[in-house]
């Protein structure tokens, strides 16, 4: 009677060794099937220079679809009937879907941001309350880097239940700063030198050209509006030159300064 009883449990540790064994070497050739897969399917997609932005919400889906299989897999080979398995899934996701709808909403705005486009990978955006670069739209968030290198991710439904500033998708943007000058100082000589030295900095489009104007008065003297134009790549650059090119037009010509600052740019 014991021997028979060694005999069973020897019998049951081998047959579920082998099939922990086989779990195993699904779940590593599964993985490495699936990484193939993928691979694969980028190079396709490159090679017929699919767009990014489409190209990674597919590839997305599709892992999380072979990843489920491939467990679906493991389960089977373990004796867990796959069927109950199915229906415990289904149960679960029911469940899941109720207490997360949220996640639901989050699948449905991520494919309607990729159906009207507003934008696209590689855009600059203010998207959900977060500016900076779109690397990735995902099944459920997006992906952005903020101008200062920190990544966030997005909840979709955010991004497309709020405002979307898309700051790539026309040819150039507004510059806009301010030049404050003294009552002694004239606005039309300051403005003719302010012309002059704008136009010369790199990477201003010249179609419109920059626009300096007088926005103000105040008790210190006029305000100039100094608004140059350039593509979204140069912003910061042109930003900042146009910022020098006033304080060096105000050095050079010697204007003289207001007495008091105000939280303008002198000239």
């Amino acid at each position: 009677m014991g021997q028979d009883v060694i005999n069973s449990i020897s019998s049951l540790v081998v047959n579920f060794g082998g099939r922990i064994v086989g779990a195993i070497a699904i779940w590593i050739v599964g993985g490495w099937i699936v990484g193939l897969l993928g691979r694969l399917l980028d190079k396709g997609l490159v090679a017929r220079k699919a767009d990014p932005t489409v190209s990674r919400y597919v590839q997305s889906g599709l892992s999380v679809l072979l990843r489920v299989l491939v467990i679906i897999a493991i389960f089977s080979v373990l004796g867990i009937e796959t069927t109950s398995f199915a229906a415990l899934i289904a149960a679960l996701g029911i469940a899941i879907g109720a207490a997360w709808g949220g996640l639901l909403a989050n699948f449905a705005a991520g494919f309607f941001l990729l159906f009207l486009r507003p934008f696209k990978v590689g855009d600059f955006v203010t998207a959900g309350g977060v500016t900076g670069d779109v690397r990735e739209i995902g099944l459920f968030v997006t992906t952005i880097d903020q101008m200062d290198n920190v990544r966030v991710y997005v909840g979709n439904n955010k991004i497309f239940s709020e405002t979307i500033q898309n700051f790539t998708a026309n040819p150039y943007r507004r510059v806009e700063l301010t030049a404050q000058i003294a009552h002694s100082v004239n606005p039309d000589d300051a403005i003719t030198r302010l012309q002059k030295r704008v136009a010369a900095i790199p990477n201003i489009v010249k179609d419109p050209a920059p626009s300096i104007e007088i926005l103000q008065f105040n008790p210190l003297g006029a305000v100039l509006a100094v608004r140059p134009f350039c593509h979204n790549d140069h912003y910061w650059q042109v930003y900042f030159d146009t910022n020098k090119a006033i304080a060096d037009v105000g050095a050079a010509a010697g204007y003289a300064v207001p007495e008091q600052r105000v939280g303008m740019r002198n000239v």
